[in-house]
Parts: structure tokens; sequence; C-alpha cells
């Protein structure tokens, strides 16, 4: 079977993404097994500043030594649990070495198979404010729908200053919640929790809106590749 490359870049979402993975092989096995997986992880912390300065090309050059060393280490496709890093793995440039899932098209195909028509997206700054998913959803006939200036804020902040640290706080959760019911009054019929982390925080049973967890969405996609059920992919990086 396919061996599965986790190209980390926050390190709750790389850390989910590898349970949910290896608990989807007892969830359909009834047995502690699963394809071969490894995980790389250069922190997410050296690459903030280029985050910061816009400057892509440099996180899309950390992204790759990483994706290197997991071709090494025997894998034969990535994903990457982690939606923003996603903005620079677009940027264009030499072919990453192994072929890999993109996160936002699992999620508008999982939204499209649920037959959503408008979809909250929340996630850092970078994912909300940019391409990604208007363009995903969009290319399925789904609306993407934002926050507000305020609420974005919000969503990010709590993002950067509490999950990727660990932190998760009953206060944050209301505040999410109400956030999510803002985009409910809005038209929105699901929310797509598009920083990997914020699952840790948002569950299905508490939101008000039903849930695309990209997180889990993604291991079970590389699953599927992993045992046969879906194609291996063929995306190196790059535009899509």
């Amino acid at each position: 079977m396919p061996h599965l490359g986790i190209l980390a870049h926050s390190t709750g979402g790389a850390a989910l993404c590898f349970l949910a993975y290896c608990e989807e092989g007892f969830r359909r096995t009834g047995r502690n097994e699963h394809p071969d997986v490894t995980l790389d992880y250069i922190a997410f912390g050296y690459s903030m500043p280029a985050w910061d300065a816009g400057d892509h090309a440099s996180v899309r050059a950390t992204l790759a030594t990483s994706a290197e060393r997991l071709a090494r280490a025997g894998a034969d496709f990535f994903v990457c649990p982690d939606n923003t890093a996603h903005m620079a793995l677009e940027v264009p440039g030499p072919d990453l070495p192994l072929p890999g899932l993109h996160i936002a098209e699992v999620v508008a195909d999982q939204a499209a198979a649920e037959g959503r028509t408008r979809v909250g997206v929340l996630g850092t700054k970078y994912t909300m404010d940019g391409p990604l998913y208007p363009r995903a959803l969009g290319a399925r006939g789904i609306a993407a729908e934002v926050p507000d200036a305020d609420d974005r804020d919000l969503v990010n902040e709590v993002i950067f200053t509490e999950l990727v640290n660990g932190v998760i706080s009953d206060a944050s959760r209301q505040r999410y919640l109400r956030v999510i019911e803002r985009l409910a009054d809005r038209g929105c019929d699901a929310v797509a929790l598009v920083c990997t982390e914020i699952p840790l925080l948002i569950t299905p049973d508490v939101s008000p809106l039903p849930t695309l967890d990209s997180t889990r969405l993604l291991a079970r996609a590389a699953y599927d590749v992993a045992v046969g059920e879906r194609p291996m992919p063929d995306w190196r990086g790059g535009p899509r």
C-alpha cells in the first residue's frame, strides 16, 4: 500500500491529522493497522516572518524541504494539514518530489457531496482573505462566505494566541459559536473549519451549522488513496 507523508506546517493540525489517519484504519478494519505514515515538521514559527511579509516563495521552499525528507523516508504521496500553507504550495516553482492531495479540493468535494450551497469559511486571516476557498467552492457552484472584519480578527487571534499553542478555552469556543451563528444568519448552510486546529475547539455537537472538518476530511481522503479507494494524486505544487 502507498506510504503517506504528512507535510506538517502547524502543530495541532498535523497531530490531529496523524491521529485521525491512524484511527481510520481501526474504524474500517477493526484492527490497529493502517498503511505506513511518516510525518515531517519544520516548526511554522520559522516561516512567520515570511508569511507576514507575503513572501510565499520562501515558505514554499521550507515546505519543499520537508517534502524532500518525506520522499527520502519512502513516502509515495503527501498531505499538508495546514490550509494556509497551500497558498505557498501553489506558488510556481519546481515540482515537489511527491504528489499530494489539495486540502481545499477535498473540503469542496465534501461540501458538494452534501449539497451545500453557501459555506462559511473559518481559518487564519491569510486563508479567509485568500483565494483558496472561493475558488475551490466556486468551481463546484458553492458560494464562500467569510465573517466580517471584526470576526475575522477574532478568529485569527484565537488561532495564533491559543489553538496553535494547545490552549482550548471555553470562552473562545463561545466567541467562535457566535461567529458561526452570524454566518448562519447570512444564509450559510455549513461552516468549513479550514484552520486545521479549529476542530479541536469546535465540534459538530456544539456548532450551530454542520461542520466541514478539513483536518479529518483530509486524513480520510489520504486513507482512501493508501487503500486504493481514491486515485493517487498528481498535483506537485504550483497553481491549481
